[in-house]
């Protein structure tokens, strides 16, 4: 089952699917919610990227900012990133984490897959944005 994965630079990010029932043990203080809808409100601070199941982000200057605000606070602050599945869009989420974090954009899929879940990243498509997002 998917969960908390570490980055090349230490800091830790949750990963997580929103259909699951949220995980035991502390409550994120940021979650970055990748969806094709508005998600519902939570306790935490939170941001959104509008993202369709199966596709990509909406807009790539977005994704790039609040990504960039997500890795920021994980430095400091327990941070989740979450899909319906935590599969998909997760997976490709963190892989543009991790291509920020300093690994390779061309190893960041495989990356996320040892690190996270071999399930992560779940279309072509999902991998080549990987690849172009930090290329």
């Amino acid at each position: 089952m998917p969960g908390v994965m570490r980055l090349p630079s230490g800091r830790r990010i949750r990963g997580r699917g929103l259909a699951l029932p949220l995980p035991a043990g502390p409550r994120p203080a940021f979650a970055l919610h990748l969806l094709d809808h508005e998600p519902q409100a939570v306790p935490w601070a939170s941001r959104w990227v509008r993202w369709e199941d199966f596709g990509l982000p909406e807009d790539d200057a977005v994704t790039l900012d609040r990504l960039r605000e997500a890795l920021e606070r994980s430095g400091a602050q327990r941070v989740e990133l979450a899909c319906l599945g935590g599969r998909g869009r997760t997976g490709t989420a963190l892989a543009c984490l991790v291509a920020l974090d300093g690994v390779p954009a061309r190893d960041a899929v495989a990356y996320v897959r040892e690190k996270y879940s071999p399930l992560a990243v779940e279309t072509t498509e999902q991998e080549e944005y990987v690849r172009r997002f930090a290329g």
